[in-house]
């Protein structure tokens, strides 16, 4: 199976009924997407290409560009947790990634950002780990995690990186949400056919879950990883 063969499946299994509806919800053009799935061109589609339509469709990236298994996304953000080193400005084998703060409007998709103020230092990853599961680095963007509901996976001061290039909605991951205008991290559940966002601290009576419905509840992008104070 080749990658055209690879994305019509996973088009269809997202259920995405035509180009067009895959160009807007990926930001690739339609025109590149019929020449993949027409497999026009010598050298084959751009990684960031490839990578917008396996996060889009919820499909690893390895599997869509070489077939390599397993195909599903993991489930949850905790299999990605790793320390995120400080590395020398300019290295060659870092992304840096932007420490910010989300400014947000009830209602609307898009989002701005704010320089967050910390001790001067660059937040990094290695490029090996952001280059194999085919995040785009100017799609990632870092921010501080609020509160206590996500105890004891996420504690407050905890960074975590959101790829902002994925935005599908998958039961038992964790989001970052527009939730009626304030940016919240939050886990995606599905519960007879509605999605809600939901606490990992266990007193749920001060934790309550919350409905996602179009228009109150908007995804920011999936976390993929977090830096952590606490060992």
């Amino acid at each position: 199976m080749d990658i055209a063969s690879r994305l019509d499946e996973a088009m269809k299994e997202a259920g995405f009924t035509t180009q067009s509806a895959l160009a807007r919800a990926s930001g690739v053009p339609q025109p590149t997407i019929n020449r993949i799935l027409k497999g026009v061109g010598k050298k084959g589609p751009e990684t960031q290409t490839l990578a917008q339509l396996a996060a889009t469709c919820n499909v690893r990236f390895e599997w869509l560009h070489e077939g390599r298994e397993p195909r599903a996304r993991s489930g949850g953000v905790e299999r990605e947790y790793r320390q995120v080193v400080v590395a020398d400005a300019g290295d060659p084998d870092f992304y840096e990634i932007r420490k910010v703060q989300l400014q947000l409007s009830a209602g609307m998709t898009g989002f701005q950002t704010v320089p967050e103020i910390y001790d001067g230092s660059k937040l990094s990853v290695s490029k090996n780990w952001a280059d194999r599961h085919g995040y785009i680095p100017e799609r990632l963007i870092a921010i501080a995690v609020k509160g206590e509901s996500m105890e004891p996976n996420l504690y407050a001061g905890d960074l975590v990186i959101i790829n902002t290039a994925d935005t599908a909605m998958e039961d038992g991951v964790v989001f970052a949400v527009n939730y009626e205008g304030q940016a919240v991290v939050k886990r995606l559940t599905r519960d007879r056919g509605d999605w809600w966002l939901t606490s990992d601290n266990q007193d749920q009576q001060r934790h309550r879950r919350k409905s996602c419905r179009e228009g109150e509840c908007i995804i920011i992008g999936r976390v993929v990883r977090r830096e952590t104070d606490r060992i």
